[in-house]
């Protein structure tokens, strides 16, 4: 058996109050990312010349800044995590030579955070979503998740228009069925024709 993911996106109907927890996320998200992007910028152009002392930094946490900003202590903390996870995989990326440096994240930016699941924080239950911080948010559910399927996280977003979504991440188990090959075969492109095979079949 093999774990596979496969994500759902349903509409999502919040309340004014449930809103505002939403926007004050999306924004403490973006202010937490933008921080730690902004110190790990001026530790990198400090140490660029000295690899083994940038190796040895300790970057920073969001906990580090809910002391000095208290109102971060509002939101979700599994949303400022996955922030510092995402700014994580974008220096990754650029010391790969995959991707360019990091920016940093304005208000025309996608509005979105990714929260998870620990200790059933998360669940479906009757045209209802139960989320951290939130409690119960209507959803508009079109679509039946299957019963063994395993919620792993979610993704809020808000649209331009002011519309709310959420995208399941789910996780469940396939059995993939082992394939005795027979024959391989190569392919090439042709300019006069789809493909030519290593046979000369066109």
């Amino acid at each position: 058996m093999a774990k596979q993911n496969k994500a759902y996106k349903f509409r999502l109907y919040p309340t004014d109050e449930q809103a505002l927890i939403i926007r004050k996320t999306f924004g403490c998200v973006r202010f937490v990312y933008n921080k730690m992007l902004a110190e790990r910028k001026e530790t990198y152009d400090l140490l660029k010349d000295d690899k083994d002392a940038l190796k040895k930094v300790k970057n920073p946490t969001p906990a580090k800044y809910k002391k000095e900003y208290e109102w971060l202590k509002e939101v979700d903390s599994l949303a400022l995590a996955n922030a510092q996870l995402n700014l994580d995989k974008a220096y990754k990326a650029f010391f790969k030579g995959n991707a360019k440096f990091p920016k940093f994240k304005s208000k025309r930016h996608r509005q979105s955070y990714t929260t998870n699941v620990v200790n059933g924080n998360i669940q479906l239950l009757d045209s209802h979503i139960k989320l951290p911080k939130l409690k119960m948010v209507k959803i508009k559910q079109h679509r039946k998740i299957p019963s063994e399927y395993k919620i792993k996280s979610c993704t809020l977003s808000m649209t331009s228009s002011g519309k709310y979504y959420i995208s399941i991440l789910t996780e469940y188990e396939k059995e993939i069925e082992s394939k005795e090959i027979e024959k391989v075969v190569g392919l090439d492109f042709a300019m006069d024709g789809l493909f030519v095979d290593s046979e000369g079949e066109r």
